[in-house]
């Protein structure tokens, strides 16, 4: 360790997360001196690592976002040596993400950089529940990207090695950032209260072949949902995806992301108002959900979702839904 250790509190470690390229970001000189670094020993930890380091893990920052950056009320510690702004550093600085802060974890070793990370995991944790509340509020674009992030998190943190921390230790760490202190969003899924975004994930978990699914108001939640599917599930979503919800943009960002998930449209010409997933359909393990609410909204309010006894009266709907025009988004 290079600096006296600075203690942060969170709103101080918020203060130095910022949004670029569409996604939430810490800096290599802010983590230097969180983690007790100088920044040029801090970058030289991580380019000796740096196979451990993608892309999306780690960027530089190029001249207009550092030019845009430094002239932010929040970003007066940025002072880069660039043609119009004087003083500081020689270099742009680098970019964290948050699957780059988890591997900070096998770069910078021992006790503190254990506890430093588990705080900004936190952190980034509740600013995540933050914004999926209210996802209505911010840029499609940002919400797509910090979706996405999010769902590979779990993936991201389970590749951290073994020799950084015990066993007893990373175990610990996991059941940490995935239990929530204060449980909410639950709705009912067959009488029994369960935490909405996991009732959907059971539901498409449970299909063989195919899944579809009747919502009119659909959104990038709805496909983030749908990557509990298994392998070489056929998905199809029958919306007229009013007010916009999903745009293509996310779609292809989505697609890009999880090549394997096979995702097509087709309308429902305005005959649906309630929303409904119908597993295997025309199969012995055929199962047809009422649902009370969007995928995307479950949660917001206290809805449930009901397996339907009388599925025969649903089929020929079904059918002629398969027949319907594609979904342009």
């Amino acid at each position: 360790m290079d600096n006296e250790i600075v203690i942060h509190n969170e709103n101080d470690l918020r203060s130095k997360i910022y949004t670029i390229r569409g996604m939430r970001v810490m800096l290599d000189f802010d983590l230097a001196e969180i983690y007790g670094y100088e920044t040029k020993n801090f970058n030289r930890q991580v380019k000796n690592n740096i196979e451990k380091f993608d892309e999306d893990f780690m960027f530089q920052l190029n001249y207009d976002e550092v030019l845009e950056l430094s002239r932010c009320n929040f970003c007066t510690s940025i002072q880069i040596q660039v043609k119009g702004i004087k003083g500081g550093r020689a270099y742009f600085p680098y970019a964290f993400t948050e699957q780059g802060i988890y591997m900070l974890m096998t770069v910078l070793r021992g006790d503190l950089a254990i506890k430093q990370s588990k705080i900004l995991i936190r952190l980034f944790k509740t600013m995540k529940d933050f914004i999926i509340e209210r996802e209505n509020l911010i840029g499609s674009e940002e919400v797509a990207r910090l979706a996405i992030q999010t769902s590979q998190n779990t993936k991201d943190i389970a590749e951290i090695k073994e020799n950084t921390v015990t066993r007893a230790e990373f175990s610990k760490f996991i059941q940490d950032i995935s239990t929530t202190e204060i449980k909410k969003d639950f709705l009912f899924l067959n009488g029994k209260s369960v935490e909405a975004d996991l009732a959907y994930q059971q539901i498409y978990a449970e299909a063989k072949e195919t899944i579809f699914v009747i919502d009119n108001y659909i959104g990038l939640k709805t496909l983030v949902l749908l990557k509990s599917a298994r392998k070489d599930v056929k998905i199809t979503i029958f919306s007229d995806n009013i007010h916009h919800g999903l745009h293509k943009k996310e779609l292809d960002d989505f697609t890009k992301e999880y090549p394997h998930i096979l995702i097509s449209f087709k309308k429902t010409d305005g005959i649906f108002h309630d929303r409904y997933i119908i597993l295997d359909f025309g199969t012995e393990n055929e199962k047809i959900y009422h649902c009370g609410a969007s995928s995307k909204d479950a949660g917001n309010k206290i809805c449930s979702i009901s397996t339907m006894s009388d599925r025969d009266m649903y089929k020929p709907l079904i059918k002629n839904l398969l027949g319907n025009p594609e979904l342009v988004l």
